[in-house]
């Protein structure tokens, strides 16, 4: 008989299968989908300012409208939900191609299209995140947490390389592709099965919208954790930089650039693949902080490399140091979040994802207009390691937690 608690057990949990291929597809059609609407909105404008401005298009409504779509998670059936964001996906994508294939495609539509995948995801997100402590039992969790990291990671690094391939031949065929990949995830969603009791309906006011972030402040160790991930990304993130370091240090072209971006996603990977089989399973709390602090010293290293290879390397490391702090902050918090509080404590924490990413691009472009590349990936990692130590004395008990789940040990 199987372990229980093996990783190839995942796969007797036909739900939890059914949502790991729609991550797979879905998140690859994402990332086809945001290259194609950029590249071709660059064709288009010919301006940097509107490609800012479909980042900016797609955070703002993921901002605005996350705390009401984490109500929305723990209100309704959370697979229905996550299977229309992905019909949703779907539809702009055939609205892109038959606009393509009509000549009618423009700067106002990309950008209309912008708003409503920004919509999208705030309503997939917790949603998504909520969902699979339903479909595994809790000794399983960490095993699946990292299984779908590994999936993640898969979209994000092949999803841009065939969108790339595909948008060379024709702008139709990604966006034919596109429609193809999220038709495919909404089936698989829609095929997920759960014992699903509706809570008694809560209408929207301020209480039940806020109802998440009172909850997050009240337990320490999961305050602790998502303000970790938020102040060590904030400050230790040296991606938008990337493209400084690897003309004007490294002295590469944009092959160069295309590897040193492609770099901490493949050390995700393998991370999430190890941990798939090998999940932290005691000292979680110290392992944790460790791992912020790994991440930290590999900004440091990068920083001061002069070595494209060795530069390479310490972004490498940084994604799997990353992932292992990703697997734990994800599993302590679902772990700890009654179920009927989880689709807005995920919808809190995606806020904290997104505002620590975009605000951590900006607070590295400022440093460097201040204190150079160079100073400002340093002076970042040195901060995300002293965040890191700090946080041992801030919140004690997450730095002295033994397991994911305390109540089994």
């Amino acid at each position: 008989m199987p372990d229980a608690s093996s990783p190839t057990s995942l796969r007797q949990h036909r739900a939890f299968m059914h949502l790991w291929r729609s991550r797979l597809l879905g998140g690859a059609s994402s990332q086809m989908l945001m290259l194609a609407i950029g590249w071709r909105m660059y064709d288009l404008t010919g301006s940097a300012w509107d490609l800012g401005l479909v980042g900016l298009f797609q955070f703002a409504p993921a901002l605005l409208l996350a705390l009401p779509a984490g109500q929305v998670a723990d209100q309704r059936h959370r697979g229905r939900v996550v299977s229309a964001c992905q019909a949703v996906v779907t539809g702009v994508a055939l609205v892109l191609l038959a606009a393509h294939a009509w000549r009618a495609d423009s700067r106002a539509l990309l950008l209309g299209v912008s708003l409503v995948l920004g919509a999208v995801r705030a309503y997939q997100m917790p949603a998504q995140q909520a969902l699979t402590p339903l479909l595994v039992p809790p000794l399983l969790l960490p095993h699946a947490m990292a299984f779908s990291a590994a999936g993640v990671q898969a979209a994000v690094i092949g999803g841009p390389a065939l969108g790339g391939a595909l948008y060379a031949w024709d702008a139709s065929v990604v966006y034919g592709a596109c429609a193809l990949l999220s038709g495919a995830a909404a089936a698989f969603m829609a095929a997920v099965r759960y014992a699903h009791q509706p809570p008694p309906r809560q209408p929207f006011s301020a209480e039940t919208l806020l109802a998440g972030v009172r909850f997050i402040a009240s337990r320490k160790p999961v305050l602790g954790a998502i303000s970790l991930d938020l102040f060590a990304v904030l400050l230790g993130g040296a991606v938008a930089l990337l493209p400084i370091f690897a003309k004007d240090i490294l002295h590469t072209g944009a092959w160069g650039l295309g590897l040193l971006r492609g770099a901490p996603a493949v050390g995700a990977l393998g991370m999430s693949l190890w941990l798939t089989r090998h999940p932290p399973a005691r000292r979680i709390g110290r392992t944790l902080l460790a791992a912020v602090a790994v991440f930290g010293a590999c900004m440091v290293a990068f920083g001061l490399s002069r070595s494209f290879w060795l530069s390479l390397a310490a972004l490498a490391v940084s994604g799997a140091a990353d992932m292992v702090s990703v697997v734990i902050r994800q599993t302590l918090v679902q772990l700890e979040t009654p179920d009927a509080m989880r689709g807005r404590v995920s919808a809190v924490n995606s806020i904290f994802i997104g505002a620590s990413n975009q605000l951590g691009e900006f607070e590295s472009g400022a440093l460097a207009a201040w204190l150079g590349p160079v100073g400002s990936a340093v002076l970042g990692g040195v901060g995300t390691m002293l965040v890191a130590l700090g946080w041992v004395r801030l919140f004690p008990s997450l730095a002295r937690r033994d397991r994911m789940d305390e109540r089994r040990g």
